[in-house]
């Protein structure tokens, strides 16, 4: 049984004519050898794959051919050439720096190159992977790679050119390698297919070049692959069946299903491309992939950027003249951030499938008026709605006026959980009052409310914008509603509220914040009115100055309209201020001394 080779190694190019894709750097480097100016040093970066070290050897059997033809290719007969296709060549040197990184394989490099060739004239060191170097066998190369010997040539080939020392690329002429493009990926493997008597769908050569991204012996390693698969039948079918790649159908109904507003269907066609084991990550890259194929579809300049075969080529062009660019434009960038955000995500299909709910809304009210629109068909905006706006007092209202039975209703679904339970517990009496409650709305008795039965929590408070006091309000808006009703509240709820405001107020009203909390506001008969009693007139006056915005703040948080302040200045047997705990304790020490001595055996003392 003969030896199996792979099409890697089986086709690996022996002459710069067969390198693929890269024709700028061939030329270059046939150019150099045939005017004779060569470098002591190169090096080679680019991606896996693309022809690094194929393009070095090549190179460096080229330099040593002892018959060059005259375009510059080796001969492949000379004794040189043959003992460097047979592998026998003492003038061409490979090391592999991932596994050789250290000082002391770099100084026994140095020592073999003081060596001349037997044949040929130059000795060739191709360093493979040269940024696995560390960086004291760095140190020690620099000397030798800036001055060897005459008939040594390091070439240095790497795919992550970052991470070598500066000082290296300096003595370096440097050559960047390209990713093969499809169509060259294409081509090339439709001669190895050619070559091996295998039958290949252009289609299918072509998902396996994409699959490649570039590299073409990632390329022929997948076509080894696909031909043990279809046992040398490579059809568009089995390509995507044995690499598990989605096909392009999936995404063609999913736009069309886009374009006619049909979310359900999205789902389902998503649900089903997850049954097949397809990861969601790669679903929305290839569908950001697709837009953006639709997108340069669309204009004839643009089409030569569409890398897939002639007859899907066909149907990207016929979709994309249903496609708007505005469209596209939104499609991709909803389809892109699904993709930055698919990581930190934790229900991943939950978000992939609100990206399709808002890709098929795109077109769902451009183009059909509101008229026009069928209701069971039309889907809202699932993100940026816009606020529905209020009606304003000068609209005509045409509804009819509500029965005295709904009123009532209405009205006690509005007041808070403890008026409800009140009522809850006398069903029959509030049946039989329903009538006179409509009759008479102005003698509605006044639930007794507690601050935690109010709509705003005691515990944790908004936290509204700082209250300004460059320009207050000097009047306050009245509530116009009918039901309106002013609940009655306590002097605890009302202190409550009064510290409340204390801590709304902006960083210029910080000494009048201090002296708010330092006052107690006494509720008056009236059970509306409060008296806030100050220490001198300038307080007073900074308290009157504030009272339009504490009344309006008041109101709105105990929901009474007829909340009042008063202020006044104490009188002089009066004492206004607070006192501290200190003072408090020596006025209860005067009343009970045994305070003290407790005091004195305890050791205590206040903080």
């Amino acid at each position: 049984m003969e030896n199996y080779i792979v099409s890697a190694r089986k086709y690996r190019p022996s002459t710069f004519d067969t390198v693929v894709g890269q024709r700028a750097l061939t030329t270059t480097l046939k150019n150099a050898i045939a005017s004779q100016k060569l470098a002591h040093a190169y090096l080679f970066c680019g991606p896996r794959g693309v022809g690094k070290t194929t393009c070095a050897r090549i190179f460096a059997k080229t330099i040593n051919c002892l018959h060059p033809t005259a375009d510059g290719e080796a001969c492949n007969e000379c004794e040189s050439c043959r003992a460097f296709n047979e592998q026998r060549s003492y003038n061409i040197h490979e090391l592999d720096a991932a596994s050789n990184n250290s000082v002391e394989d770099i100084r026994s490099l140095i020592e073999q190159v003081r060596i001349p060739p037997q044949i040929g004239k130059y000795k060739v060191y191709i360093i493979d992977e040269v940024h696995m170097l560390s960086t004291a066998a760095f140190n020690a190369f620099l000397k030798t790679l800036e001055e060897p010997p005459h008939h040594a040539i390091f070439i240095l080939a790497t795919t992550e050119k970052h991470k070598i020392l500066p000082t290296i690329l300096s003595r370096c002429q440097i050559y960047d390698f390209n990713r093969i493009n499809v169509a060259d990926i294409v081509e090339h493997l439709e001669n190895v297919a050619k070559k091996e008597q295998i039958d290949a769908e252009p289609e299918a050569l072509n998902i396996i070049a994409q699959k490649a991204d570039g590299g073409m012996r990632d390329a022929l390693s997948i076509f080894d692959q696909v031909v043990s698969f279809t046992n040398g039948h490579i059809t568009y079918n089995s390509v995507i069946e044995n690499l598990n790649v989605l096909d392009y159908e999936y995404y063609f109904r999913l736009t069309d299903c886009f374009l006619e507003n049909k979310v359900t269907d999205c789902l389902l066609i998503f649900n089903d491309i997850l049954q097949k084991g397809f990861d969601g990550n790669h679903f929305i890259t290839g569908l950001s992939s697709h837009f953006r194929d639709l997108l340069v579809s669309r204009d004839s300049s643009t089409l030569k950027l569409l890398e897939v075969g002639a007859s899907i080529r066909e149907h990207y062009q016929q979709q994309a003249q249903k496609c708007s660019p505005q469209f596209l434009y939104k499609a991709m960038k909803l389809c892109n951030d699904c993709d930055l955000n698919y990581r930190l995500s934790k229900n991943k299909r939950l978000l992939i499938e609100l990206t399709l709910i808002q890709v098929a809304q795109l077109n769902g009210d451009s183009d059909v008026t509101e008229g026009e629109q069928d209701p069971k068909k039309s889907l809202n905006p699932v993100f940026n709605q816009a606020p529905p706006q209020k009606q304003t007092a000068q609209q005509p209202t045409i509804q009819a006026a509500p029965s005295a039975e709904t009123a009532y209703a209405s009205t006690v679904r509005q007041q808070p959980p403890v008026y409800q339970a009140q009522h809850a517990e006398e069903p029959n009496k509030q049946s039989s009052t329903v009538s006179s409650r409509a009759a008479s709305q102005t003698e509605k008795k006044i639930p007794v409310m507690k601050a935690g039965s109010l709509n705003t929590s005691i515990r944790r408070q908004p936290q509204p914008t700082p209250i300004s006091a460059t320009a207050p309000s000097s009047k306050v808006t009245p509530i116009a509603n009918e039901s309106w009703e002013d609940y009655i509240f306590n002097e605890k709820d009302l202190v409550y509220y009064w510290r409340d405001f204390t801590t709304k107020l902006s960083k210029e009203e910080a000494a009048n914040a201090g002296r708010m909390k330092n006052m107690h506001p006494t509720l008056q008969k009236d059970q509306t009115t409060f008296e806030v009693v100050v220490d001198n007139e300038m307080v007073q006056k900074n308290m009157l100055r504030l009272a339009p915005q504490i009344e309006e703040y008041l109101r709105k948080q105990l929901h009474n309209r007829k909340i009042k302040m008063s202020v006044r200045v104490s009188e002089t047997n009066e004492n206004a201020r607070a006192y501290s705990h200190l003072e408090k304790f020596q006025m209860m020490s005067q009343k009970n001394p045994s305070l003290l001595q407790l005091q004195k055996e305890f050791g205590l003392e206040f903080s």
